[in-house]
């Protein structure tokens, strides 16, 4: 499979009627999915290795690391609908994956890698969040893929380091984050991201 092969099938999948504010759900765009999840592939971090996609969504990276070869994936999500999505979706291509209706926090299967885009903890009633998943992600796994707003990723970075973990890779992107809810002006919002790959030493 090629990189835009991946990306193609990315974008076919469902979104959502409706998101929920509080939880967040800003679905990842498919470029940046294919791209990370493309570096986490070359990099060996996928290809019949356990994968786990926390705060899944719709199972965009899920579903990107059953196409790349793992040997199994599971997702979790804490939004009942957005699991059915994501079940719904797997099936359609024809990828196995283990959904999970659950809070993060109650994840205890270890894996090899986590690949996610948590909340990016900007609203009022989910601060810190990305740092509860980011906790999470070091506990059960030996790599992390994961997407931080820029204004706050130094946070995450030191929540790595202190943890020793050790930051091997940075890319940033512009994240759209298109108008859904009422107090929204513009009709996309672009957002700095950046995703950092870590890996505990």
């Amino acid at each position: 499979m090629k990189k835009k092969d991946l990306e193609l099938l990315l974008q076919k999948i469902r979104q959502p009627a409706a998101i929920k504010v509080e939880l967040e759900q800003y679905s990842t765009p498919a470029p940046i999915a294919a791209d990370i999840l493309w570096l986490a592939f070359h990099n060996g971090d996928i290809y019949e290795k356990k994968i786990a996609d926390f705060g899944c969504g719709t199972g965009i990276f899920a579903i990107g690391a059953a196409l790349l070869g793992a040997k199994k994936v599971v997702a979790i999500d804490v939004d009942k609908e957005m699991v059915r999505i994501a079940k719904e979706e797997a099936e359609r291509i024809g990828v196995e994956v283990e959904f999970y209706v659950m809070d993060v926090e109650e994840f205890a299967e270890r894996v090899d890698t986590v690949i996610m885009n948590p909340p990016f903890g900007a609203q009022y009633a989910n601060r810190m969040a990305d740092r509860i998943f980011v906790q999470k992600a070091m506990d059960v796994s030996k790599t992390i893929y994961s997407l931080h707003l820029k204004k706050g990723v130094e946070f995450i970075k030191n929540l790595f380091s202190s943890q020793k973990w050790r930051i091997v890779e940075e890319r940033e992107y512009k994240f759209p984050i298109k108008a859904s809810l009422p107090f929204h002006r513009k009709r996309i919002e672009w957002q700095d991201v950046v995703m950092l790959c870590a890996k505990r030493l």
